[in-house]
């Protein structure tokens, strides 16, 4: 028998797993496929603090990312402190990042026109400046998910943290109104506590204890290049657009431009957002968008080749916060899902958190913005 069951095992929920075997409990992460095979495989690995609004969410970024520059000490995923340049094509636009960085009070850089190239020498011409957060960070989002996992078993007890993958979530073991384990396609498991970490299917989870979370699916494409010999894009870098597009609550496609190099001379390309169920039909006429919007911005680009380009699955929340913290109406459960695209920056405070929750410590950030009760129509 387990102290905490996590349902997940993708970057949030390897970072709950992380944490609470660091707290001293005992872990058992179930995942109906492998390790990072949902939307954290699918994902660019951002851990941003540059694209998040004053309030709750922002104060749960800047804490991640001081987090994820310890777990950087561990090695393994690839972490680039690289910092995000934000970019604005007219004055106006340059005039509102100005005043959203004064309102965020974290580390950052007003850029002006003509000192865009000091950062990017291959920008494209026109544009009105920019703000650089040196904060902005990138992780290999799948390695980091294996990494915290492994470190977790191998670092704070024999047979702590354990893995049961291919292993569906079915249902829930209840002794009165109270959880305690899992029903899954091999057996039950049980456990004092359940984390609900399922990511955009964390909906699903929740429903099969009864209560309603209401996070839904939200697509989006990635475009990947040829390797380049020569860094050619030396920061995370988007327009604007891109902090608006997280923000909407529109149905329909949203592009921006966001494009960034890897270790490996890839450069990745997006960002698409619309809600159009699971569904994973890949879109030319979207591709073909993200590909002009990311030449326009670096001119350079237009002589590169893209190899491939994938899909995923973001878990969308109507009021763009994650669910993080105990379930009021279901006792012994806990959720840690819904950060949208968010969930990879967010995912070391998440499991962080919810340790400190689970050992009855005094939390860092306040949870209540987060609260798994807040859609009910009775909730204050």
């Amino acid at each position: 028998m387990s102290d905490v069951i996590v349902v997940g095992a993708g970057v949030v929920g390897a970072a709950c797993a992380y944490y609470a075997a660091r707290a001293g409990l005992d872990v058992t992460v179930v995942d109906r496929g492998p390790v990072a095979g949902g939307t954290t495989g699918s994902g660019e690995g951002n851990i941003l603090v540059s694209d998040k609004e004053p309030g709750p969410e922002l104060e749960l970024a800047v804490l991640s990312n001081r987090l994820w520059r310890e777990l950087a000490g561990h090695g393994g995923f690839e972490f680039e402190a690289k910092g995000g340049l934000v970019v604005a094509e007219t004055g106006e636009v340059q005039r509102q990042l100005a005043g959203l960085a004064a309102k965020q009070e974290v580390e950052h850089s007003l850029v002006p026109a003509d000192s865009l190239r000091d950062y990017e020498p291959h920008l494209a011409d026109g544009l009105a400046g920019g703000v650089f957060y040196p904060q902005d960070a990138q992780v290999q989002p799948m390695l980091a998910a294996a990494r915290l996992l492994s470190h977790g078993a191998e670092s704070f007890g024999r047979g702590t943290l354990r893995l049961r993958l291919g292993a569906a979530v079915t249902g829930f073991i209840r002794e009165g109104d109270r959880i305690t384990g899992v029903r899954t396609s091999q057996g039950d498991v049980l456990g004092d506590a359940v984390i609900n970490a399922a990511g955009t299917w964390g909906g699903e989870v929740a429903a099969l204890a009864g209560v309603d979370l209401p996070i839904l699916p939200r697509r989006g494409f990635i475009l990947v290049t040829e390797p380049l010999a020569e860094l050619l894009i030396r920061h995370k870098v988007y327009t604007a657009a891109y902090v608006t597009n997280v923000a909407s609550d529109s149905e329909g496609l949203e592009t921006s431009a966001v494009v960034e190099a890897t270790p490996s001379g890839t450069v990745l390309i997006g960002a698409s957002r619309e809600r159009v169920g699971f569904d994973r039909t890949m879109s030319v006429p979207v591709l073909a968008r993200l590909a002009a919007q990311a030449v326009a911005l670096f001119p350079a680009l237009r002589d590169v080749r893209a190899i491939r380009s994938y899909c995923g699955f973001r878990p969308y929340c109507p009021d763009h916060l994650p669910v993080i913290g105990a379930d009021p109406r279901v006792p012994g459960l806990y959720h840690a899902c819904g950060h949208e695209g968010a969930g990879i920056g967010l995912a070391p405070a998440t499991g962080h958190l919810l340790a400190q929750v689970l050992t009855g410590s005094e939390t860092d950030v306040d949870l209540r913005p987060f609260r798994p009760d807040r859609f009910s129509e009775d909730s204050p």
